[in-house]
């Protein structure tokens, strides 16, 4: 497995509020994008993914089928955990966080997540969406109310409808699926997929070089744009 990343505050906000985890040796990886007043973002999404951290030597002792309920089991813990540290501190009254894993045993992969923080597949030259959107917009799209070209630019996209630690429950998203050799995994924090569209992605991916220049071109892209949000991108490659 190969792995390349990157995570910026961007050219707007002062601080970072998106976290990622790497843990190659448990086949786990994730990212998180926090939210709340003063730094309360960023103590969501680092308290997710160390609820996440904590708990993943217990992956070296599992069979491929437990996997998928561990994922989900971790992701509800997180939310416990972030919607605790919520009510003890004021000052976090109301985070929470986006939270997305790949977990890889064998020759299956987990993912699940909540919130608007996204999972690709970048196979044979095809792009394959892994996640939905919790978000507004993306409810409102569902319904047919607006059409996916407007949700691009609708006022309230940023608007969640679920997230890690805005409440004592929390429904997770989760499937597993086979890997093959050279595909490409991707997990992204809305920072960057409200700046590069998945047209873009794909032109980018489709591009020959190393996957670490492809990653720089992208966060350069970004940065060019003005980057008004924190951003962040994790790439796992099977080798």
């Amino acid at each position: 497995m190969k792995v390349v990343s990157f995570s910026e505050t961007g050219c707007v906000r002062k601080n970072n509020e998106d976290s990622l985890l790497v843990l190659s040796q448990y086949g786990l990886y994730a990212v998180a994008d926090g939210m709340g007043g003063h730094l309360a973002g960023e103590v969501a999404s680092r308290t997710a993914l160390e609820v996440l951290s904590e708990a993943s030597p217990e992956l070296e002792g599992l069979g491929e089928d437990a996997v998928l309920d561990w994922v989900k089991q971790a992701l509800i813990q997180a939310n416990r955990r972030v919607f605790e540290a919520s009510t003890v501190n004021p000052e976090n009254e109301g985070m929470g966080t986006t939270l997305t894993v790949l977990v890889f045993k064998a020759d299956q992969v987990v993912i699940a997540h909540v919130g608007d923080s996204r999972g690709y597949l970048w196979r044979k030259g095809n792009l394959i969406p892994l996640t939905v959107d919790h978000s507004l917009v993306e409810e409102l799209v569902r319904m047919g109310q607006i059409s996916p070209e407007e949700a691009e630019k609708h006022p309230q996209r940023h608007v969640l409808v679920r997230a890690v630690g805005t409440s004592q429950e929390v429904k997770v998203d989760s499937g597993c699926f086979d890997c093959q050799p050279g595909d490409f995994f991707l997990l992204c924090t809305d920072g960057f997929s409200n700046v590069i569209t998945e047209q873009e992605l794909i032109q980018e991916l489709s591009q020959t070089g190393s996957w670490e220049e492809h990653f720089e071109r992208m966060r350069q892209l970004i940065l060019d744009r003005g980057a008004p949000d924190n951003f962040t991108a994790l790439g796992c490659i099977m080798e």
